[in-house]
C-alpha cells in the first residue's frame, strides 16, 4: 500500500470493488480490483438479523440479488422508513447470514454493464473480505487496504444492530487497530465517527455529499448544535476545522471540488482542496466512472480527462468503479 501523505500519488480506492467489471460488493469484484493494483477496496457494511456484518451498498437488496425471485422469501418483502425515506423491498436485517448466503448477486446497472456474471457469486461477510485482502497482500507482496463504510448507522443502532462495535472488534481481531493499519472507516453521519474515535485508532473519513445533511442531525437534533447545517456547511473552513477534530480525511462528492452548471458543463474548481489541506485533512473524491452518461460533456466521453483534471488539482485519493483506468492515468 502506498503512503497516505500528500506528496505521494493519489490513492486509488476500488469503489465496491472493480464494480465496472464485476457485480459490486462481491469477492470477485474485490479480487479483480486488487489484481488491477488498487490501493484500497471499499466494502459498504450492513447487518444481518443474527449480527453479522456483510457487504451491500444498501440494506435493501432486491436491486443487487435474486431475492425477489425466491419464493421461499416472498413473505419477507416489507416497507420501512430508512433515513427518512420510505423503502419497499427485502432487507438484510430480516435475514440470517445462512439465508443471505443462499442468494446470488446480480449486476446493479444492467443497462450499462455486463450481466454475464449474474448468479455466480454470493454476499461476502466482512471477515471474508479481510481474509481475501490478507491473502492477496501476502501473495502480491504489497499491503492492500480496506475502506469500509458504515451504512445507515442511526437506523441500525435504533433496531439494536449497531455496526460500530462489531466492526472495530473484527478489525482488532485481524490486527487492524492503529494509525499505521491500512484502514479508513467512512460514514455520511457524524456522531458515529465521533464514537468510533473513542474506540479505535484507525483513520476515519467524513463523507460529504453536495446536497442534504447528515441523517444524525435530523434524527437527533438535540445532540447537535445548529442541527440545520447541511453537508455544504461541513466543508466551509469552520466546518472543516470541526471535522479535523475527529476525522483524518473527507470523502466528497467530486462536484464539491469541480462543480457543474445547470447545463452539466464544468465550472471553475472551488477552494475545497486547499481549505481541507489547511486543516490537515486528506480529500478523497467520488465517484469516478467510465461510462459517458456519468461524465461532464467537457470530457467528450473520455474518462481519462476527468482523472487528469483531478490529479492536477491535487486530490489525495479517489473512488473509482474502474481502478485500472485510474491507475493507467496516474502512471502516465
Amino acid at each position: 500500500m502506498r503512503s497516505h501523505d500528500q506528496n505521494s500519488c493519489p490513492l486509488v480506492i476500488a469503489h465496491r470493488g472493480a464494480s465496472g467489471y464485476r457485480p459490486e460488493h462481491t469477492l470477485a469484484a474485490y479480487e479483480l480490483a486488487i489484481q488491477m493494483g488498487a490501493d484500497y477496496i471499499e466494502p459498504d457494511l450492513v447487518m444481518t438479523q443474527d449480527g453479522v456484518l456483510v457487504a451491500r451498498h444498501e440494506n435493501e437488496i432486491s436491486g443487487t440479488t435474486d431475492v425477489a425471485t425466491r419464493p421461499e422469501f416472498r413473505d419477507r418483502q416489507t416497507t420501512k422508513m430508512i433515513d427518512g425515506q420510505t423503502v419497499t423491498g427485502w432487507f438484510t436485517e430480516d435475514f440470517t447470514l445462512a439465508e443471505l448466503k443462499t442468494l446470488r448477486v446480480k449486476e446493479r446497472l444492467p443497462h450499462l454493464r455486463s450481466t454475464e456474471f449474474d448468479g455466480l457469486f454470493d454476499i461476502p461477510t466482512l471477515v471474508d473480505i479481510i481474509e481475501l485482502v490478507q491473502r492477496q497482500s501476502a501473495a502480491t507482496g504489497r499491503m492492500i487496504g480496506i475502506y469500509p463504510e458504515t451504512k445507515h448507522p442511526t437506523y441500525f443502532t435504533a433496531i439494536g444492530l449497531s455496526l460500530e462495535e462489531p466492526l472495530v472488534n473484527i478489525l482488532n481481531q485481524y490486527g487492524l487497530c492503529d494509525r499505521t493499519s491500512p484502514v479508513f472507516i467512512q460514514s455520511f453521519e457524524t456522531a458515529n465517527l465521533k464514537a468510533l474515535k473513542q474506540i479505535t485508532d484507525v483513520s476515519l473519513v467524513q463523507l460529504v455529499n453536495d446536497i442534504g445533511q447528515p441523517y444524525d442531525f435530523i434524527a437527533h437534533p438535540q445532540h447537535h448544535d445548529n442541527n440545520n447545517r447541511t453537508y455544504r456547511d461541513l466543508v466551509t473552513p469552520q466546518g472543516l476545522g470541526e471535522i479535523a477534530d475527529y476525522a483524518d480525511a473527507i470523502g466528497v462528492n467530486k462536484r464539491l471540488i469541480v462543480p457543474t452548471g445547470a447545463d452539466g458543463y464544468l465550472l471553475p474548481p472551488t477552494s475545497l482542496l486547499d481549505d481541507a489541506h489547511a486543516q490537515g485533512l486528506q480529500v478523497h473524491g467520488w465517484t469516478f466512472r467510465n461510462e459517458e452518461v456519468f461524465l461532464a460533456p467537457d470530457y467528450q466521453g473520455n474518462p481519462e480527462l476527468e482523472y487528469q483534471q483531478f490529479y492536477r488539482l491535487g486530490i489525495d485519493g479517489l473512488f473509482s468503479d474502474f481502478p485500472d483506468t485510474a491507475l493507467h492515468v496516474e502512471k502516465n
